[in-house]
């Protein structure tokens, strides 16, 4: 058989604008309300309109944009009670995922403390959320539980802008490191009750906190 050559493999083009998209709503680039269009979004990516047709379609099934009146499409609003739901649910699955990586005494790696320390310290809401979910995801895989990590995917999105969202609150972001660090420790040591208490807390805590930050008018969707 003749040698071939290697390809190189990159993500198709469609999922590459939608991350960028997905990116851009979670970090507060595209706030929420604002309007877009695709030959805007098109022209800043340097791409043809039809991968941002079919990513905007994909981010409009999932809840995060909607048909503006007239032409184009707007940012989907935050809706507070949503987020309280979202967060329950990622409570939930993170307590779970706690409680199972404390009864294996998993120790979570320093450069992940460190690094997301870094990450808050620099300000970048990106750096930031890729961080945190290097976190969960290091308790997540530890927990031993596949299917926790699958269910949290199917939900992904939205739990990610909602954490984006509480990131862009400074005094909200403040202390996460100090609580992931104390959720650390009490896995590494094998206290699954405590572990999993504080690990739901964290989640419910954030997601009731910003519920409340949330003015009216960024709650509803506009008329």
């Amino acid at each position: 058989m003749p040698q071939l050559i290697q390809l190189e493999t990159t993500p198709d083009l469609v999922e590459q604008v939608r991350l960028a998209l997905l990116d851009a709503i979670c970090d507060g680039s595209l706030a929420p309300g604002e309007r877009i269009t695709q030959e805007e979004i098109a022209d800043q990516l340097a791409v043809s309109r039809q991968p941002v047709l079919q990513a905007l379609r994909l981010l409009k099934r999932d809840g995060l944009i909607m048909d503006a009146p007239g032409r184009g499409v707007l940012v989907a609003p935050l809706d507070g009670q949503q987020l309280i739901r979202i967060y329950q649910v990622r409570g939930a699955l993170d307590a779970l995922a706690a409680r199972l990586a404390a009864q294996g005494r998993f120790r979570m790696p320093t450069e992940i403390i460190s690094s997301g320390r870094q990450a808050l310290k620099g300000g970048q809401i990106k750096a930031m959320l890729e961080a945190d979910a290097r976190f969960h995801g290091a308790i997540y895989e530890a927990s031993g539980n596949p299917l926790i990590a699958q269910s949290a995917q199917l939900h992904w999105a939205h739990i990610r802008r909602a954490m984006g969202a509480v990131l862009q609150v400074s005094s909200m972001r403040a202390s996460i490191w100090d609580e992931h660090e104390t959720m650390a420790r009490a896995i590494a040591q094998g206290d699954a009750d405590l572990a999993e208490e504080l690990t739901r807390s964290h989640a419910q805590e954030a997601g009731s906190n910003l519920a409340r930050l949330l003015p009216p008018e960024r709650s509803s969707a506009p008329a």
